[in-house]
């Protein structure tokens, strides 16, 4: 599956920019291999919303890489149609911080595969759990990300489906387990702080619930976990 990727038939996008560093991590895991089209500003959190309303401002910033002002969902419509109509594979990521369970409602990063996958382009999103305020180790996300790329290399591909992939918390010499599992059905904390008639979210991520054996419970364990997600 990615075993003959050439330039112009792979998409690379994210939901947390195109100057966010994950993305060029996601860069060095193809090896240089595709075309950036990724949205213009940060938009974490906006899950599977498009723009139908009002113009997107595309700018190219070179033959392989366009900033779109636009969500994740947007861009890669607008490659799809547009851009790389003859992409066969889309990849959303790196992103900073988990997108597992319930997250991938929210998700912009996983919005972008499910949006290839509407398309019957298979993709995968990659996320890079962050642990507290411990700095990410780009190189590593990286290193895994291409270890991960190689093991779905070996799966055969099923329309209507696509991957969801989150990194555990990484320091060198650590060697997770490539775990196949299943999405966790468990709510996000819902805790919020009250001031006057104002509502503050202060959940914490690390004290989610997790279904045993499930993507959270995989990936807060130390873990590599992988799902296929299906629409």
């Amino acid at each position: 599956m990615f075993g003959v990727l050439v330039n112009m038939t792979l998409i690379l996008t994210n939901d947390d920019g195109i100057d966010a560093p994950g993305i060029r991590a996601l860069l060095k895991a193809v090896k240089g291999e595709g075309t950036i089209v990724a949205p213009r500003d940060h938009q974490s959190g906006c899950g599977h919303q498009v723009t139908t309303t009002k113009p997107i401002q595309l700018e190219s910033r070179s033959g392989i890489e366009f900033s779109i002002a636009g969500t994740p969902a947007d861009c890669v419509r607008i490659a799809l149609n547009h851009l790389c109509p003859d992409a066969s594979f889309v990849l959303s990521g790196i992103n900073a911080g988990g997108n597992m369970g319930a997250d991938v409602y929210i998700s912009g990063t996983v919005a972008a595969v499910r949006e290839a996958a509407f398309h019957r382009i298979p993709g995968v999103a990659i996320s890079q759990y962050k642990k507290g305020k411990n700095p990410i180790d780009w190189d590593l996300s990286a290193f895994w990300t291409a270890k991960v790329l190689a093991e779905l290399h070996q799966q055969p591909y099923q329309p209507g489906t696509f991957w969801n992939v989150n990194l555990p918390y990484l320091e060198m010499g650590m060697s997770p387990a490539i775990v196949f599992c299943t999405p966790c059905t468990q709510p996000l904390p819902c805790d919020f702080r009250l001031e006057g008639n104002d509502f503050y979210y202060c959940g914490e991520y690390t004290k989610r619930r997790r279904d045993p054996g499930s993507d959270v419970d995989v990936c807060l364990s130390g873990g590599i976990a992988i799902t296929q997600l299906q629409l």
